[in-house]
C-alpha cells in the first residue's frame, strides 16, 4: 500500500465514559470507539453490543459492576460486525440475540469481516487471542421480539436498512430510551461500507417516530433530551446524504472510484473532518456509495485483500 489505513495508526487509548441515560439504563462510550449499552432489569442485566474481544468486554463488565451486582443474562447485537460481536462469550449470558438477517450475514461474511477489521483496526482487537471464534446467536427474530427482565419490558425490532441490512434497535418503553446501534452516531463518522444509503433516511425517520427522551448511539456520547436526539439524527442524516450524493453524481456520468473519492472529500471534509473515525471510514464509505449508485444493492463482501485493492486504487 502507498500508506497505511488511518485506523491502523490509531493506537491512542480512548477515555471511557459511563452515563446513565434513564433509570437503570447506561451508555458505555469511549471517544468514538464502539459503544455498549446496559439495561438493568429486576433480576438480571441485558448488554447491547459486545465489543470486539473478551478483554475489551472486561472494561464494560467493570463499569456494570459499579452500578449492579445482578447477573448478565442477555446480550443483544444490533448487527454482525466483528468489533460489535466477537467478545460476546465473556459475558457468559444465557441468551445471545440477533436478527435473522444479522445471523445470515455472519454465515455469509462473518469470517471475512473479522479478517478485514482485524487488519485495518488493530487497537480494537486488543486481546484478540482470547476470541473463541465467530459469535453465533442462541436466539433470533424475524421482525421484532420482546424480552422481559422481570417487569422491565425491552423491545428489539428491525425498523429498516441503514448501517447494514440486519440492523436492530432496542427500545425500553418505561424510560422511553432507545439504543440505536450504528444507525445513529454523535459527532462520529458513520461507517457505511456495508450500508444502504437510500434506505438510511427512512430508517432515521422511523427512529424519530419513537419520540424518545434519550438515545445511546453506536458511537459518540449519550444523547440526553429531545433536542440532542433530534440534533444527532439530523447530523447523521447530513453525513449519509453528503457522502452519497457526490458519489452518485460521479457514478451517473461514468466517472471512476477515484473521482468519486475526490468529490466526496470536497463535500464532506469541510463539515466532518473533525468527526471521530472520519478518515478511517471514508474510503469504505465512498466505495459503497459508488457501488450503490451503480445499482449494486447488496454490499460486496469486504475482505482483507479487497481492502488493500480498494485503498491502492484511491491512492493511485
Amino acid at each position: 500500500m502507498a500508506k497505511a489505513f488511518a485506523s491502523q495508526g490509531d493506537l491512542t487509548e480512548k477515555k471511557i465514559t459511563f452515563d446513565e441515560v434513564g433509570r437503570g439504563l447506561w451508555a458505555f462510550t469511549a471517544e468514538g470507539d464502539p459503544n455498549s449499552g446496559v439495561i438493568i432489569g429486576d433480576d438480571s442485566v441485558m448488554i447491547v453490543e459486545a465489543q470486539a474481544t473478551p478483554r475489551l468486554v472486561s472494561k464494560v463488565i467493570e463499569k456494570v459492576r459499579e452500578v449492579t451486582d445482578k447477573p448478565i443474562s442477555h446480550v443483544v447485537m444490533t448487527h454482525y460486525h466483528a468489533v460489535r460481536v466477537l467478545g460476546a462469550s465473556a459475558y457468559g449470558a444465557d441468551q445471545v440475540i440477533m436478527s435473522d438477517v444479522a445471523r445470515a450475514m455472519v454465515v455469509e461474511r462473518g469470517q471475512e469481516d473479522w479478517d478485514s477489521e482485524f487488519q485495518r483496526f488493530p487497537r480494537l482487537f486488543e486481546g484478540h487471542e482470547s476470541i473463541p471464534g465467530l459469535t453465533w446467536p442462541t436466539t433470533t427474530f424475524s421482525d421484532s421480539m420482546t424480552v422481559y427482565l422481570g417487569n422491565r419490558r425491552v423491545d428489539i425490532k428491525q425498523i429498516g436498512r441503514a448501517h447494514t441490512a440486519g440492523d436492530a434497535v432496542i427500545h425500553v418503553p418505561d424510560e422511553n430510551v432507545i439504543f440505536t446501534g450504528d444507525i445513529v452516531e454523535d459527532h462520529s463518522a458513520c461507517y457505511c461500507g456495508d450500508g444502504h444509503f437510500n434506505d438510511w433516511g427512512g430508517t432515521l425517520d422511523n427512529i424519530l417516530a419513537y419520540d424518545v427522551d434519550a438515545i445511546a448511539p453506536g458511537r459518540g456520547g449519550a444523547l440526553m433530551g429531545k433536542d440532542a436526539v433530534k440534533g444527532a439524527i439530523a447530523s447523521t442524516r447530513d453525513f449519509v446524504n453528503s457522502t452519497y450524493a457526490p458519489a452518485a453524481r460521479v457514478a451517473a456520468r461514468g466517472g471512476s472510484l477515484k473521482e468519486a473519492w475526490d468529490a466526496v472529500r470536497e463535500a464532506c471534509d469541510p463539515k466532518f473532518s473533525d468527526y471521530a473515525i472520519y478518515e478511517h471510514c471514508l474510503p469504505f464509505n465512498v466505495a459503497r456509495a459508488y457501488d450503490e449508485a451503480r445499482g449494486i444493492d447488496t454490499p460486496r463482501i469486504w475482505t482483507a485483500e479487497r481492502d488493500i485493492e480498494m485503498w491502492n486504487a484511491l491512492q493511485a
